[in-house]
């Protein structure tokens, strides 16, 4: 039986080089692919049935699209205010792909793409670059007061500076290393308690109640992570908007 941590090992499906580099299409880029079609699936689909559908009520599937649609605009208002809607489309897509990267993961067979660092990282360092780089647009030079807290007396700058400097250059790291450990974790205690099963016969009950109560866990913690990896990402969005 394979161990636990086989299910994150990076394969090759077609190995490709482009200058000297391996650009190899792995499972990894397979399942990213899938995250973006089902993505675009079931946003194209909801829109779909509300043009066909002449009926005030609206279809489940057009439910589930308008709830993810108003959580993440009522997450960005509430975090980010007003300003912060010019990067709702950035949030919605952030939001859409870690959710459907969470959810495609917890199939059976299919491959975590958010259990990975490197992935985790990428996304992370992205979001670090890019509110850097708005708050010196909006504000120039003075973005610096981000790292001096207003009305701090200038004796503790000595101190102070360093520590909040160390605290914003660690965003990216804080960010990647708690979706990768949360969902890490329960796909690890998942193909732990499901080894159980079978040895164990007609006594594998008791791994496969633990087996489904952990799966519905999981279930909500991929919903949960998508949500804090987002809101995060408004809550630096709405300092470099407004230095508080």
């Amino acid at each position: 039986m394979a161990g636990p941590l086989e299910q994150f090992e990076v394969k090759t499906l077609f190995p490709l080089e482009f200058v000297g580099q391996d650009v190899s299409f792995t499972n990894a880029s397979l399942w990213m692919v899938l995250s973006v079609v089902f993505v675009c699936v079931l946003l194209l689909g909801s829109l779909r049935r509300q043009e066909r559908d002449d009926s005030l009520v609206p279809s489940a599937w057009q439910s589930l699209g308008e709830s993810l649609y108003e959580t993440v605009s009522g997450m960005v208002q509430e975090t980010a205010g007003r300003d912060g809607r010019l990067f709702f489309p950035f949030i919605f897509t952030l939001f859409m792909f870690i959710l459907a990267a969470n959810l495609l993961g917890m199939i059976p067979g299919g491959f975590s793409v958010t259990s990975h660092l490197a992935v985790n990282f990428s996304l992370a360092l992205l979001i670090f670059v890019g509110v850097t780089v708005v708050g010196f647009a909006r504000h120039g030079l003075k973005y610096f007061g981000l790292f001096m807290p207003h009305g701090a007396p200038l004796w503790t700058a000595v101190i102070l500076i360093p520590i909040e400097l160390i605290s914003y250059c660690t965003r990216p790291f804080s960010l990647a290393l708690r979706l990768f450990a949360n969902m890490t974790v329960g796909h690890v205690l998942l193909k732990v308690f499901a080894g159980f099963v079978v040895p164990l016969g007609l006594f594998g009950i008791v791994p496969v109640g633990v087996l489904v109560a952990l799966n519905a866990l999981e279930l909500m913690v991929a919903v949960i992570q998508a949500y804090v990896f987002s809101i995060l990402t408004c809550v630096y969005l709405s300092e470099a908007l407004h230095m508080h």
